[in-house]
């Protein structure tokens, strides 16, 4: 009988599910609380947007708070096929096309997403708050399908 238990995390070595590069670049329009979504944060990353970063200064700590963030995303969040640097990226940059979605399979929202502007930027907006539990969702499934 195996009673092994896979970890959701990467192995040491792995870079995990989320990157601390991707987390510093983002950092660097951190006054837009972009890097606090990607880490999973969605409630500080609302009020880094609004505030400019606290007014730059919660947006200079987060400089040395990045590698906690970034280990703590990798604990949280299933890793596997869809990767979420990836995910923020096409997010960040195309999200109001749905480019996002069509790389997480989710077909029907990605052409709904590129005919109306990401639902009029209120569906963009979501995934903000929400990508990072969409990815782990697919990526747990996934594995489920995959046993």
């Amino acid at each position: 009988m195996n009673n092994e238990i896979t970890p959701s995390v990467s192995p040491v070595g792995n870079p995990g599910t989320h990157s601390k590069l991707i987390g510093y670049l983002l950092w660097i329009f951190g006054f837009t609380g972009a890097h606090r979504f990607y880490y999973g944060k969605p409630i500080s990353g609302t009020i880094w947007l609004f505030t400019l970063g606290l007014l730059g200064v919660g947006w200079l700590i987060d400089l040395f708070l990045i590698p906690s963030m970034d280990r703590k995303a990798d604990l949280r969040f299933e890793s596997g096929d869809i990767d979420y640097s990836l995910g923020w990226i096409l997010l960040t940059y195309l999200g109001l096309f749905g480019i996002h979605r069509f790389y997480m399979g989710k077909v029907g929202t990605g052409i709904l997403y590129l005919i109306s502007g990401g639902l009029f930027g209120i569906g963009w907006i979501y995934d903000f708050w929400t990508l990072n539990t969409q990815i782990s969702e697919i990526n747990h499934s996934r594995k489920q399908t995959a046993t």
